[in-house]
């Protein structure tokens, strides 16, 4: 049987109180194994973000449970076990591109040439070398999320969770992206999930998760 890197059970988030009480997600239970492709498909506010913040360990549920049963405690969740793709840029600002894609290497532990080696390789095989030293105030919100997606990888993580992450790009750059991704996990077992309102990126994914005012269908 396939490991369980992720598993939710049962779980609600609920945001505000009284009068300004918003339930974000109710009663929401699955599970992600490795090699999973998953497309979490739903609406704006439908609790897409919701959902993979809470099995990210990004936040806490208000009701339920979320484990890690292949990855150990939430406290123990870094980025070689878990990668988060954010839905808005994410790259922070005073650091280049490369030093962004150092930085899940380094708070992993990595030694700093080893971790500029492999942001470097990886640089180079996915095509985003000329970027390396720019910051990213200088690129493209195309060429940081590629960039974003290069980071969510250096670590080979066994977990990807990515939120909408062709939500602001053409097709043509959304097509190139979800090849990078796809040239990158092919004949691994790391898990992706996205979540996406766009049937496009959807239909490229093995399994579909439907979620619509906060229930997981």
């Amino acid at each position: 049987m396939p490991e369980v890197l992720a598993e939710a059970t049962d779980v609600g988030r609920v945001f505000g109180e009284d009068d300004n009480r918003v339930i974000a997600l109710q009663h929401a239970t699955c599970k992600i194994v490795r090699g999973d492709r998953i497309a979490l498909v739903g609406p704006s506010g439908s609790g897409k973000s919701t959902l993979l913040h809470l099995l990210a360990g990004l936040d806490d549920p208000t009701s339920g449970t979320i484990t890690w049963p292949a990855l150990g405690d939430k406290s123990g969740l870094s980025p070689t076990k878990i990668s988060f793709v954010f839905q808005s840029e994410s790259l922070l600002a005073p650091l280049t591109v490369l030093e962004n894609i150092e930085v899940p290497c380094l708070l992993g532990g990595s030694d700093s040439d080893v971790a500029r080696e492999d942001a470097s390789r990886l640089l180079e095989e996915l095509d985003l070398r000329a970027l390396a030293y720019k910051l990213p105030e200088e690129i493209s919100g195309g060429q940081a999320q590629r960039a974003a997606v290069a980071r969510s990888l250096i670590t080979q993580p066994a977990l990807i969770l990515a939120d909408e992450p062709t939500g602001q790009l053409d097709h043509s750059t959304a097509r190139h992206l979800l090849d990078l991704l796809d040239r990158r996990l092919r004949g691994t077992d790391t898990a992706l999930v996205i979540a996406t309102h766009d049937p496009f990126v959807a239909a490229r994914m093995k399994t579909q998760w439907k979620i619509e005012h906060g229930v997981l269908k």
